[in-house]
């Protein structure tokens, strides 16, 4: 057997969400929030976190500054049980990654300064780290303006070693949707977009009809949609998972944590429908406390939360 189940390689940064300031941010006013977290940020990581979290053998590759965020990070990651040795820092000026997250009520500002995450490229991986494992997974395909261009080459070389590959793309800060992606998805095995997403990649305005074009690409597709749970398409078969039902205190990080919980099960040879389910569950626990990682890194909230759901932990 591997070392890992997963091993996933991106970026790795911090969030600071900022809560209670105004709509309108007035030019030259100070403006007061009313409450402040900083967490794990950047879907990698809270990907990997909540992979290691929930029990699975994470390897994670990454590249950031040497500075306090960068420490921080891999602290939050260490401690989850996650294999940080082949993170590398970086000795150029690039600092680690933040994002600053401004919640409203029903949306958000996102507001991200990539660092490090634009840097990491083919060159700082080491292949044979990822290729120790069965499955690999990336995220935030057009943060990684260095690594995209080579993503293909990547997916083949593991795909030859023998691992199944989940993709989840994230948003398009340049909302172009293109950069090589269709030649990348030859290469997946699990495609985990959620509904804005999918209709922009396929160019189809309905979320069904985009998951079932997409299903003509990738063995099998995925789709977050949000307060209405998941679907998931494989050819023409179709399932879906309702969402759990809780008091939502944030949404960061709720797609990525989704991820995990799918990609835990699956790993475990997990019929569909059990995976979607525990998809649902693990991004409905993600919104019970601030970020993304914070519920998963409290194990009694956590298990707790799934005992209530009669899902072991």
């Amino acid at each position: 057997m591997p070392p890992f189940d997963v091993t996933i390689a991106g970026e790795l940064n911090l969030d600071l969400i900022l809560y209670g300031l105004p709509d309108q941010l007035t030019p030259e006013r100070e403006l007061l929030a009313d409450g402040m977290t900083l967490t794990l940020g950047s879907s990698s990581a809270i990907v990997a976190h909540n992979l290691a979290s929930l029990g699975s053998r994470v390897g994670f590759q990454s590249l950031i500054g040497n500075d306090h965020f960068g420490a921080i990070a891999l602290e939050r990651l260490k401690q989850a049980g996650v294999d940080i040795s082949h993170v590398r820092r970086t000795t150029g000026p690039a600092q680690t990654g933040l994002t600053v997250i401004l919640p409203r009520q029903g949306w958000r500002n996102i507001l991200t300064y990539p660092g490090t995450i634009a840097e990491l490229s083919l060159v700082d991986l080491d292949l044979t780290f990822l290729t120790y494992s069965r499955h690999f997974h990336l995220s935030s395909y057009f943060l990684q303006k260095r690594l995209r261009p080579h993503v293909s080459e990547l997916f083949s070389k593991l795909k030859a070693a023998g691992l199944t590959i989940s993709l989840d793309t994230n948003d398009d800060p340049d909302d172009r949707w293109d950069g090589e992606l269709q030649n990348v998805l030859r290469y997946v095995d699990i495609f985990l977009p959620n509904t804005r997403e999918a209709c922009r990649i396929a160019h189809i305005d309905d979320p069904e009809a985009a998951a079932k074009c997409l299903a003509e690409i990738v063995p099998l597709v995925v789709l977050k949609l949000g307060s209405e749970g998941a679907l998931a398409r494989r050819r023409n078969e179709r399932f879906a998972s309702p969402a759990v039902r809780v008091t939502a205190v944030d949404p960061v990080g709720a797609g990525d944590s989704f991820d995990a919980g799918f990609l835990h099960e699956y790993l475990r040879g997990a019929d569909i429908q059990t995976c979607l389910d525990a998809g649902n569950l693990a991004g409905a626990l993600s919104t019970t406390r601030p970020g993304g990682t914070e519920a998963f890194r409290d194990r009694a909230h956590r298990e707790g939360f799934f005992r209530r759901h009669s899902i072991t932990s």
